[in-house]
């Protein structure tokens, strides 16, 4: 545990990119008032933070591990600040443009923050999840605060200001990180030329995957349905904004403060119990939300929260450690990008299904998902070993 500030510095470089995305996505209305843009456009701008990422973590994952984890993560740092600054100088309007500049090296910064931890952390990586997870994820939670107050006081574009100082604060903790407890191999040939599409390729290719990466996506479906269709069950029992604020703040508790518990666990016992574990109880509670209410509506978002968070970090684990030598960035970066993709792809799913079907439908066919994927990784016997095949 001697080892334990390098994860925290990792955590700090990951709450660069949390803090980025949300503080800039929850202010936007600001931006479309100052400027004269509808909803349609606060939509694109939201989800062209979000597509860089998606295409570019794989990529930035497989240059990391060829060209050095720590140097690709140092890029990702240069490219976010940059940037960020530049939309101190630039017309308003290339707002879109700034955003998919700040995905592109929020993804480099993801992807090999997510790698290092599974390299620092070799004998508690669950713990190490946890912790890094934790501090990402309060990126999440004291933006809208900051961002906020930077609005009361100052403009729209003091918040690019903002997420430039928290960048350029992690570039100088991103420069002492020690070497990793184990060697990052190369996975690539010094003569490849075609950098990080033969590794990128080898990852697609390894089935042992496959069941965990759909397991991230309908984890993030989780993740959607808890933030984004929740509310909308306390909107319609009428218990005002009190009373949704009160039960979405507990979720984001439950969410972030079980990460580094169900690491510990995952470090003691088979991973792969932890992550059942979790989505069988994420998936009984939102099958459950829509007919509850009162204090069991808010027991059960709780254990939701914690289900889901569960399985968010152990995944990262359990996925890290099932990594082939030579292709741990590259194997991270994928990971990431199925996590973006159910990001994505969870609201919109969820929301056309609630439309058609009623908001009960949405949430019985989200908690029913998350059960199928249970019974995915139910129907084989995954034991320590193959983690290290």
């Amino acid at each position: 545990m001697t080892e334990l500030w390098p994860i925290l510095i990792l955590g700090f470089v990951a709450f660069v990119t949390s803090f980025g995305a949300h503080v800039v996505a929850v202010n936007l209305p600001v931006y479309a008032a100052q400027v004269g843009v509808g909803l349609a456009m606060i939509g694109v701008l939201i989800a062209a933070y979000y597509a860089a990422e998606v295409v570019a973590k794989p990529v930035f994952g497989a240059i990391a591990d060829r060209r050095g984890m720590k140097q690709t993560m140092l890029a990702g740092l240069v490219l976010f600040v940059a940037a960020s600054l530049a939309y101190l100088w630039v017309d308003p309007r290339f707002l879109i443009l700034i955003r998919f500049i700040q995905g592109v090296g929020a993804a480099a910064l993801s992807a090999v923050s997510l790698a290092l931890v599974g390299a620092y952390a070799v004998q508690w990586r669950g713990r190490a999840y946890g912790i890094y997870n934790s501090i990402k994820g309060a990126g999440y939670v004291v933006s809208p605060i900051i961002g906020g107050a930077i609005i009361m006081q100052s403009d729209f574009s003091m918040i690019f200001a903002a997420s430039a100082a928290v960048g350029i604060l992690a570039f100088p903790l991103t420069l002492i990180l020690p070497r990793p407890g184990i060697e990052v191999k190369s996975g690539m040939k010094d003569e490849d030329n075609e950098i990080g599409l033969s590794s990128l390729l080898g990852v697609f290719r390894q089935s042992s995957l496959w069941p965990w990466y759909v397991v991230t996506v309908v984890n993030m479906f989780f993740v959607g349905i808890l933030f984004g269709f929740l509310p909308v069950r306390v909107y319609d029992l009428e218990y005002g904004p009190l009373m949704n604020g009160l039960i979405l703040t507990a979720v984001s508790a439950s969410f972030l403060l079980i990460q580094p518990l169900a690491g510990m666990l995952a470090d003691r016992v088979n991973p792969t119990f932890t992550i059942r574990t979790g989505l069988l109880v994420a998936g009984i509670c939102i099958i459950l939300v829509p007919v509850a209410s009162g204090w069991l509506l808010f027991v059960l978002a709780i254990l939701a929260g914690i289900g889901v968070g569960t399985v968010w970090t152990n995944t990262d684990s359990l996925i890290s450690q099932l990594a082939r030598e030579g292709k741990l960035g590259a194997t991270m970066g994928v990971a990431g990008t199925f996590k973006e993709i159910g990001d994505m792809l969870g609201p919109l799913l969820i929301g056309m299904v609630s439309q058609a079907f009623g908001l009960t439908t949405g949430f019985v066919t989200c908690g029913i998902l998350g059960l199928f994927a249970l019974g995915l990784i139910t129907r084989r016997n995954f034991d320590t070993a193959e983690y290290n095949a």
